[in-house]
Parts: C-alpha cells; structure tokens; sequence
C-alpha cells in the first residue's frame, strides 16, 4: 500500500511517498498549497505518478499533545483535498518535523535560503516514516 503524505502550509504543501511495500518514505517536491487545494495539474500529475492508496497528513499538535491553532484549517482542507481525490485520509502528529527537518538539511549544509523550498518535504517524509514505523508494531 503507497501512501501519499502532505505537509499542508499556509504558501506551500510538501509532499513525500512511501514505497509500495509501505515501508520507507522519501521526500516528493513542494508545491504551492493553492495549487494542490484547486486540485491543479501539478498536484493531478504527482497523483498520476505514484498512484497512492492512501492520504496521510500531518496535524499540527502542541508538545502538551494537543491539536494546535491550526488544526481545524488543516483538517478540513486535508479533507477537501481527500474528498476531490477519491482517496482516504488518515491524520499523523507532525509535531516538531519542520524543526527536525531543518536540522537534517543544516547537517546537510544548507542555508536558511536553500532550505526554504525542501523543508515541507523533508518534514513531510520524517512524519510518515513515523506513520510507517507504527504501523509495523
């Protein structure tokens, strides 16, 4: 089973993909977030690609495990998005993959500038290599 993951931002949305064993997840590309909520051809064309069985976004929770202010923007557009796909969703705490993934990528040696496009998809690989991982046990 493939699954798709999105890391919805407010100006962008990264995607990663697990292989089709659904055991290793690997960064996909960043597309602006209008893009993939209008259902546009480039979002259409990563569909076409990896052809996922399954949605999984990342929620925003507070370290106290809460859902955070955001949580209700991202879950009614991840189920928008869902909804327009034909594809079902499952939700994953994404707490602290962006600041994970920025540490990956400085350990890389990326500037702030240089990782301002691949930091959504990294985040968005590290929060479903965690959906994976769990779902193994």
């Amino acid at each position: 089973m493939r699954a798709l993951a999105l890391d919805i931002g407010e100006v962008r949305v990264g995607v990663a993909v697990s292989d089709p064993a659904g055991r290793v997840a690997s960064p996909v590309c960043v597309l602006p977030a209008a893009e993939v909520l209008a259902h546009a051809a480039t979002f259409r064309r990563v569909l076409e690609d990896w052809e996922p069985d399954l949605l999984v976004c990342g929620l925003p929770r507070t370290l106290a495990g809460e859902e955070g202010p955001q949580a209700d923007r991202i879950r009614e557009q991840a189920q928008r998005i869902a909804s327009t796909c034909g594809i079902p969703l499952e939700f994953v705490d994404e707490r602290l993959s962006s600041a994970e993934a920025r540490r990956i990528l400085r350990e890389q040696g990326l500037s702030e500038r240089a990782m301002r496009g691949k930091v959504d998809m990294v985040a968005a690989s590290l929060f479903l290599q965690s959906w994976l991982d769990a779902r193994q046990t």
